[in-house]
C-alpha cells in the first residue's frame, strides 16, 4: 500500500474508486466499505484510494461528550488498511481551518482535483466538510454535476445492532471485550513497552510485568482482570491482565496495567509488546488480606486455563 503524507503529492488519476472517513480501528463496517470500493476498483481496473483524517477530527472540533479515546493508533490503522489490500492511503492533516471547508470545496479541492475519481464508496451514515453538513444527498448532487457513481455500503449489522466505533467504544469502558472483538472483527490490542514495577507480584507468586501504554490516546478498558495474548518479538504466550488502582496491595491512588504470563516467567523489561483481550474475568476487587488475593488469582488462572482451553478448540474446528 502506498502511503500519503500530507506533505507529499499523489499523481491524479481519475480512474480511482475514492473512500472518505476517519476509519478509527478499522471495524466490520469500515471493512465492508474497503471490500466494495476494491471490489469495485477490480471491476474497472482502477486504483482503490482510502483518504482519511489524522489527528480524529474529534480531538481537534470536540463534542460536548468530552474528549474522545481512539480505538487505534494511525500506525495500526494504516496497518490494517493495508492488511484488507487498498492501494492507497491518502493522509489529510485535520486542523480547525481544514474544517471550515464547505462539502462541495472538500470534494472539489480534495478528491476531484488531487486524487480524480471515478466512484466514491461510503457508508450510510458519510458526513463530510463544516459542521458535517454533507450527507447523502449532497454528495450525489456533486456526483451528477463531475460525473462520478456513488455507492453507499449498507450498515453492518452484529446480533441486530449496527457496528460502529463509538458503540465499541462504549463496550470497551464496560469492560465488554468480546463485544468489541465481535464489532472489530479481532481482539482490541493495546501496545507498549514492559515497564519495571514494584515487584510485589513475584513474592506472591503471580510475578507481573507492567505495561507502559505506546498511545494515552487509545481507549483503556474498563478497570478489572482480563484474559489477554501477549505478543512480544519473539513470543507469544497468553496472560492475565489487571488494569486498576491495586487497592489490597498499595494505597488505590495509581491506574496500572499489570500482565501475568500464564505459561512461562520472561524477563520483558524494555520489550515492545501488543496485547490482546480475549476475556473479562472479573472486577478489581479489593481483599482482606494477601492470602485471599492468592486464592482468588489461582481462580482466575483455573478459569483462564479453561477458557483458553475452549478459544484454541474453536480454532482447530475452524481450520479443519
Amino acid at each position: 500500500m502506498k502511503i500519503v503524507r500530507p506533505d507529499a503529492k499523489l499523481e491524479r488519476n481519475p480512474n480511482s474508486v475514492v473512500s472518505v472517513g476517519t476509519f478509527d480501528g478499522v471495524h466490520l463496517g469500515h471493512q465492508g466499505i474497503i471490500r466494495r470500493a476494491i471490489a469495485s476498483a477490480s471491476e474497472r481496473s482502477a486504483r482503490s484510494v482510502v483518504v482519511t483524517f489524522e489527528p480524529h477530527p474529534k480531538e481537534v472540533i470536540p463534542s460536548g461528550r468530552g474528549p474522545i479515546s481512539l480505538l487505534s493508533t494511525l500506525d495500526e490503522r494504516l496497518a490494517l488498511l493495508d492488511r484488507h489490500g487498498i492501494d492507497v492511503t491518502v493522509l489529510i492533516h485535520f486542523t480547525r481551518e481544514f474544517s471550515q471547508l464547505s462539502p462541495r470545496s472538500f470534494y472539489e479541492e480534495y478528491v476531484l482535483a488531487r486524487i480524480g475519481v471515478a466512484e466514491v464508496v461510503v457508508g450510510q451514515d458519510h458526513l463530510f466538510g463544516r459542521d458535517r453538513a454533507g450527507g447523502r444527498e449532497e454528495l450525489e448532487e456533486l456526483a451528477r454535476q463531475f460525473g462520478f457513481a456513488v455507492h453507499a455500503v449498507p450498515d453492518f449489522l452484529v446480533g441486530g445492532e449496527r457496528v460502529s466505533s463509538s458503540a465499541i467504544r462504549k463496550a470497551l469502558e464496560r469492560g465488554d471485550v468480546e463485544k468489541a472483538q465481535a464489532y472489530l472483527g479481532y481482539p482490541y490490542t493495546l501496545g507498549g513497552v514492559i515497564a519495571e514495577g514494584d515487584r510485589r507480584g513475584r513474592s506472591l507468586g503471580f510475578p507481573t510485568a507492567n505495561l507502559d501504554p505506546e498511545s494515552p490516546r487509545k481507549v483503556t478498558p474498563r478497570n478489572g482482570v482480563y484474559l489477554v495474548r501477549v505478543r512480544t518479538r519473539s513470543e507469544t504466550a497468553y496472560g492475565m491482565m489487571n488494569i486498576g488502582v491495586r487497592p489490597t496491595m498499595t494505597d488505590g491512588s495509581r491506574q496500572t496495567l499489570e500482565v501475568h504470563l500464564l505459561e512461562f516467567d520472561a524477563d520483558l523489561y524494555g520489550e515492545p509488546v501488543q496485547i490482546s483481550f480475549l476475556r473479562r474475568l472479573r472486577d478489581e476487587r479489593t481483599f482482606a488480606t494477601a492470602d485471599e488475593l492468592v486464592a482468588q488469582l489461582n481462580l482466575d488462572r483455573e478459569e483462564s486455563f479453561r477458557i483458553i482451553k475452549d478459544l484454541e478448540g474453536q480454532h482447530s474446528i475452524h481450520n479443519q
